[in-house]
């Protein structure tokens, strides 16, 4: 579904190697990306109609809530009791407890929808921080942001700079593309 913060399928993306690591994949970028989605799929399946009804409410593409939480969490495979990095990110798409107050449990519709609304808020300050961006740089931008925060996007040309494998919004782009593919 084309959103109203953009369409996934018209953003340029990459991924990479450090990525491709995490499965120990001989395989870079948009391919890498895929197979890692396609590894976590399985079990996003528990999550799917969850996240439909978060997308559809909250007017986001469900493809993008799968793929942050395939890269945040590995659809939770990556977590402990919840919790990772080290204890300060909670839930499916890791929400940082350090700048927000965690709601839910970590595989609920109610965590969903609050890191939902944070990659959303993220997207609006991009767009306020751009204005000339495109809705889909805007988008990606966005993406970035809720890994890395809105004053790590300092380009689009180097949009995943300072994020996670500097790599974060490409992979997450790479990743709803694919998602997409599976009805998400």
């Amino acid at each position: 579904m084309a959103g109203i913060y953009g369409n996934i399928s018209n953003i340029d993306t990459t991924a990479s190697q450090a990525t491709a690591n995490q499965d120990r994949l001989n395989i870079t970028g948009i391919e890498a990306s895929n197979k890692l989605a396609e590894n976590d799929l399985a079990r996003m399946e528990n999550y799917k109609s969850m996240i439909i009804k978060v997308g559809r409410a909250k007017q986001m593409d469900p493809a993008v809530i799968a793929a942050i939480i395939s890269r945040a969490s590995r659809a939770g495979a990556a977590l402990k009791d919840g919790w990772g990095d080290n204890g300060n990110c909670f839930g499916l798409m890791q929400v940082n407890k350090r700048y927000h107050t965690l709601t839910g449990a970590w595989n609920s519709e109610q965590h969903i929808g609050q890191a939902t609304d944070i990659l959303i808020s993220f997207i609006h300050e991009i767009k306020k921080k751009f204005p000339t961006w495109s809705k889909e740089q805007c988008f990606k931008g966005g993406i970035s942001a809720y890994n890395a925060g809105v004053s790590t996007v300092s380009s689009y040309e180097n949009i995943d700079a300072k994020t996670t494998g500097e790599d974060y919004s490409n992979d997450v782009v790479a990743r709803a593309q694919w998602f997409r593919s599976k009805g998400y």
